[in-house]
Parts: C-alpha cells; structure tokens; sequence
C-alpha cells in the first residue's frame, strides 16, 4: 500500500520492463527508464506521435501496437499499468502479482505495488517525493526541493572539492534573473568568488552569502587599455588561492564577450574552466518584446553583428554592403552610438528605408523600454527618446510584429 511505502533505487540496466500504454504516462516514463539503461517493452493499443517516435527510433525500447495479453509480463523485472483502461490496469497489476513483479498503476496508484516517485537530478543526486499517492503534493515538494538546490539553499557538497582551485565561465543571461541556466545558477551559489560584468544581473548577485567575494569587473584598475588582462589575472590568482571562482556574465560569454579570450588564459596557467552557455540577448530579448528573429514565409536568416566599430573603421570585419542585400533578420548589439553610420550605410547599399526596425533597451528587465519605427528614422527616435546602452536593434519584417 502507499501509505507505508518502502523506498528503494532500482538498478534496471539489461532488465526487461514492460509499459503497458502510449499516452502521456508513457511518454514522461520512457525517457527516464531508457536513461537508466532498461530494456524498455511498450504496448499499446495506440501510442501518441511522441512515444512512437521513441518506440521506433531509440535503442533499447521495443514498441507493440496491439492490445495487452495475460503473459505480457514474462521476464520483466518492473512493469508499468498505464492505459486508460481501469480493468485492463487491474489485470496487469494481476499478472504482476502471479509473477511477483512490482507494478505502478498509474490511474490508482494504491491498487499497484509500487508507486512512482516525483524525482530528478541534481549534481549526482536523485531525489524522489512520495506523497502517499497525491501526485500533485509531490510534484510541488519536489519543485521546492529542487528550486532550493538551484537557489543555493541547500547544497550538495560531495563535489565541492572539485571545484576548488578552478573557474566557471558563466552566462547570466539578458537581463531577467530567472533567465539564467539551472547549470549556471547551481554553480554560483558555490562560488567562493563571483567577478561579474555590469551587464550581469544584479539580482543574482544579491542572492549570494556573505563569505562569497564578490568583484566588479567594470572596476578593476589598471585602466581601460589593460582591463581585460586584470580580468583574466583577477581569475587565475583566485583559482591558484585554491578558491572556485564563477566569471558572471551577461548575456552568452561566446557572443561578443571577450569570453574565450579568459578561457585560453586559464588554459595558459593551467587553470580547469567550466563553460556554461547563457541565454544570448539578441534571440531573447527581442522574443520577450514579442519579436521573433525568424517566422516561417518570412525570413530564412538572421545575423548578428558588433557594432562597437564604426563602418570605415580600419578594423573592422564587417561586410556592411553584403548585410545591405540581405532580405533576412539584423540584430545589432553595440550599435546605438553609431546608429547614424549603420542606418545610412544600410540604406545605401540596398536595404529599404522603410524596413521596419524594433529598439529595446534593457531587455527583459523592469527598465525596459522599446520603440519600434523604421530604419530611415531609428537614428532620430533614438536620440529624441534618449535610449542609452544596452540595447538591442532588430532591423527587418519581424521587427513589425507584435506581441
């Protein structure tokens, strides 16, 4: 019975489980039991498109489309009641019995001889809730439990030692504190150092305890010429203190981060780096404005580019005037100082002026502000409503739609 439940970790790796059902059951169940190496058996009348793409196109699952029948059960170790059927689910929880089998039945979960666990993973735990059969009461205890790893108020210190003495490249995301990977927030509530940009979000750094040092970026000295080597030297001294240290950015630390360039001093020094990939403003940020950088009919690309340089500028890697012929979606970071150059430089290599064009400035936070107009105009709107840095510039048909 549910009610004294005895918990227990199956080792299922080469052993026979049947599934008896194709619906949503099914379909949330397979991927953790193929995860744990079983030799997955699925019957069903019907399957939904979902378990049948995983019946017929994973390894180690076997997918029957046909009705249960009394011996289905032969070999498995673990079984799975889950039709829509109640009589066909007693039937099975039967056989299960006769063989000695233990059997979740997913529509009465008192009448099986096993019950499933609301559970998942975290840094080399799995943590399961049982609620006595209230699926809802464990799978909101569960949500709790794991947003409290997330959030750093429980930890799992069993790995703690591997981290010592190495750094994590983080990205924080646009802006929104709840934009952040669940990887990247479990690895800043260990920092013992944090050395954040200042377009990483504030909000995460408050969430840290008082034992974490936490360095400004935007303030180490040196001046602005040898930021970036105070930066990477800032990383390599902590790490070598035998303290782990989380480089916060904001945004992706690949996309116009100066991220790889910390990397590769790291790998000079001999210092391990983690990588933890970030949601990149310019996909979500204008997605939260309501704009999608490609529709379907509408456009088959899009480009991001710096606009730290001006066209003409010597350095410069941009090809302004193959951007101009291009039908597709622009986003330009960096690019509200010298929007006169590019809008102009656009325009007079083809690029229509009328081309709709959609601004936001501290995307996905409470400060955000956006205009939308065109790219003969976006030069003067910007300036008459004084956007400032960060912001996001979407040129293109989708900078029309709206949410």
């Amino acid at each position: 019975m549910t009610e004294n439940a005895y918990l227990v970790g199956l080792r299922l790796t080469g052993k026979k489980v049947v599934v008896v059902g194709g619906g949503t059951v099914a379909q949330r169940r397979l991927p953790l039991l193929i995860s744990a190496g079983a030799d997955v058996h699925v019957i069903a009348r019907a399957a939904s498109p979902a378990v049948e793409a995983l019946g017929t196109q994973t390894p180690g699952i076997t997918l029957a489309l046909r009705d249960y029948r009394d011996g289905d059960l032969k070999g498995a170790w673990y079984a799975i009641a889950a039709t829509d059927e109640p009589a066909v689910n007693a039937a099975i929880v039967d056989e299960a019995e006769r063989r000695r089998i233990f059997c979740v039945r997913a529509d009465i979960a008192r009448d099986g001889t096993a019950v499933t666990p609301a559970s998942f993973d975290y840094d080399g735990l799995a943590v399961g809730v049982l609620a006595g059969g209230e699926h809802r009461r464990s799978a909101a205890i569960r949500s709790a439990i794991r947003e409290a790893f997330q959030q750093g108020l429980v930890t799992a210190e069993a790995n703690a030692g591997a981290l010592r003495g190495s750094v994590a490249l983080v990205g924080g995301g646009p802006g929104d504190p709840e934009l952040i990977t669940v990887r990247g927030r479990r690895l800043l509530a260990r920092a013992d150092v944090v050395v954040a940009d200042r377009l990483a979000p504030p909000e995460l750094l408050a969430e840290l305890g008082a034992h974490v040092e936490v360095i400004d970026a935007a303030k180490i000295p040196y001046g602005r010429a040898m930021a970036q080597e105070a930066i990477n030297k800032v990383l390599i001294d902590r790490a070598r203190e035998g303290r782990f240290v989380v480089r916060l950015k904001g945004g992706d630390p690949f996309v116009f981060a100066r991220g790889y360039e910390e990397v590769l001093a790291c790998a000079e020094a001999g210092i391990p780096v983690t990588i933890v990939p970030g949601v990149t403003s310019a996909i979500a940020v204008p997605a939260m404005a309501g704009v999608p950088v490609t529709h379907r009919a509408v456009n088959h690309e899009f480009v991001v580019v710096s606009g730290h340089l001006a066209p003409d500028h010597p350095e410069s890697l941009v090809n302004w005037n193959a951007l101009a012929q291009l039908s597709g979606t622009l986003v330009l970071l960096m690019a509200v100082e010298r929007i006169e150059l590019f809008a102009e430089v656009l325009i007079k290599g083809g690029r229509p002026a009328q081309t709709p064009v959609l601004v936001v400035q501290h995307g996905t936070t409470a400060a955000e502000r956006i205009v939308r107009t065109t790219l003969g105009e976006v030069p003067e709107r910007i300036r008459a409503d004084g956007i400032k840095p960060p912001a996001i510039i979407v040129i293109g048909s989708v900078a029309a739609f709206a949410a």
